[in-house]
């Protein structure tokens, strides 16, 4: 039984291996060759590896950053860090988490199936940490770690993950110009609020993607050389505040301070380019291989994947949004040090990629002003939800790290109010989560009938 868990945490807990999967199934579905189906599901699962090793790349020139950053302000305080937190709470909950993710993809399947939401979740590291969040979560409001508990998590993990991605289809339609991917990402609800907010107080004239660069510079149409030119300048700046001494003791192991920031900006541009050319690659093969499954097990279902998918859409809006997010971030630090609570550090990583699809979400239908507007309100979503997700994590020691993007921060603050009423009101809580989408569902069913008729 053991053997048998493990191979499922493992699959699961690699996209690239899941998602290739998937597409061979798909391929199978729909009788291909035996030829089409291997090459299908090596170049899906080799897509998937390429891009995350590219996010990787990027994660990994942003933790200098990150680290100059601190030193250079002299804070200290809880950086939010979804793969921190969720290594720490493993080590106590790790076999709830993984039951209650695989009733959770259960879940996720028959709501797709048989409701209106026809949305396969296929990030599983998110996934992972949704169930790590249930968990935690649940076991500290009294529920135990029995089965009450792992069909409560999965219910809950499997109806969030199955209707998030229906909150930003609107604005995938509009990104990628068509209805065949969806947004599968635990910043979904900050991108769909993103994006109404863009709608609402945007203009959908001047994108992002038209600014207009005099001739002489028209070189910089070229995102590899623009990431590098304006990373580079905004690592150099921040090398020179932390000094020289700390960042070639620390951090460059003796390189000189400004040729290690120049080529930390440049291997930021190179991650961002391997980015986009897995992309390519999971695009080009796993939307058709989709479709047999769509047409055997789930009608008209659509893959929800991984937050870069959007990245080569809108480039100019990548940048911009992680700036605004990480500026937001930056001041609201600064605040909170004011105010005597809690200090949430920015973190990086998580105001890069959040911030990035924020803005691609508002530049959608409000243009540059959307794109700005976007990022800043999920900007500050990020930076001020932390502090109130901490008080219903329980007894975790989890001072130094907690959960960073809004599906985790949103929905968990509401599981774990309703748990300090008592395991009676979590139970109803989520029972009612999802009884709501389905009706949801059945109304948006009755109202295209009515529409029909």
């Amino acid at each position: 039984m053991n053997g048998i868990l493990n191979l499922f945490v493992s699959i699961v807990q690699s996209p690239a291996m899941l998602v290739g999967l998937l597409a061979v199934l798909g391929l199978i579905l729909q009788k291909k060759k035996a030829t089409e189906v291997i090459q299908g599901g090596i170049k899906t699962f080799v897509g998937f590896l390429v891009l995350t090793g590219g996010a990787g790349i990027l994660s990994n020139a942003l933790t200098p950053f990150a680290k100059m950053f601190k030193f250079a302000l002299h804070v200290q305080g809880v950086v939010p860090s979804n793969e921190a937190v969720v290594a720490i709470a493993l080590v106590k909950y790790g076999s709830v988490t993984a039951l209650i993710m695989l009733v959770g993809m259960i879940v996720n399947i028959l709501l797709a199936r048989f409701t209106k939401f026809k949305y396969i979740f296929l990030t599983g590291q998110a996934m992972l940490y949704v169930s790590c969040l249930a968990a935690v979560i649940l076991v500290s409001a009294g529920m135990g770690s029995g089965w009450q508990t792992i069909l409560l998590g999965g219910l809950f993990e499997g109806t969030l993950l199955t209707v998030t991605p229906a909150l930003c289809q609107p604005f995938m339609r509009k990104i990628t110009g068509g209805d065949t991917v969806a947004m599968g990402h635990t910043g979904n609800i900050g991108y769909a609020i993103a994006g109404w907010c863009g709608r609402l107080f945007g203009n959908s004239k001047h994108s992002t993607e038209d600014i207009e660069f005099p001739k002489a510079l028209g070189f910089l149409r070229d995102s590899t050389v623009s990431i590098t030119l304006l990373m580079g300048i905004v690592y150099i700046v921040l090398a020179i505040v932390a000094g020289p001494h700390f960042v070639e003791t620390k951090l460059s192991a003796g390189t000189n301070y400004i040729i290690y920031a120049f080529i930390q900006a440049g291997t930021f541009a190179a991650g961002f380019a391997v980015v986009l050319q897995g992309v390519r690659l999971i695009l080009a093969e796993i939307v058709p291989a989709f479709q047999g499954i769509a047409m055997k097990l789930v009608p008209n279902s659509k893959p929800a994947l991984d937050v870069p998918i959007i990245f080569p859409y809108a480039p100019n809006a990548v940048l911009l949004g992680f700036f605004v997010s990480f500026l937001v971030g930056t001041i609201s630090m600064f605040i909170m040090v004011g105010m005597h609570t809690t200090v949430i550090i920015p973190g990086v990583v998580g105001h890069f990629f959040c911030g990035a699809a924020a803005a691609i979400y508002g530049n959608a239908f409000g243009g540059r002003r959307g794109a700005v507007i976007g990022s800043a309100v999920n900007g500050l979503l990020i930076s001020w939800l932390p502090l109130y997700i901490l008080p219903v994590l329980g007894d975790l020691k989890m001072a130094a790290s907690t959960f960073a993007d809004t599906d985790y921060l949103i929905p968990g603050i509401l599981l774990g109010k309703l748990g300090s009423f008592g395991s009676v009101a979590l139970t109803c809580g989520i029972i009612g989560f999802t009884v709501a989408v389905i009706l949801v569902s059945a109304l948006m069913k009755s109202s295209k009938q009515a529409e029909n008729k």
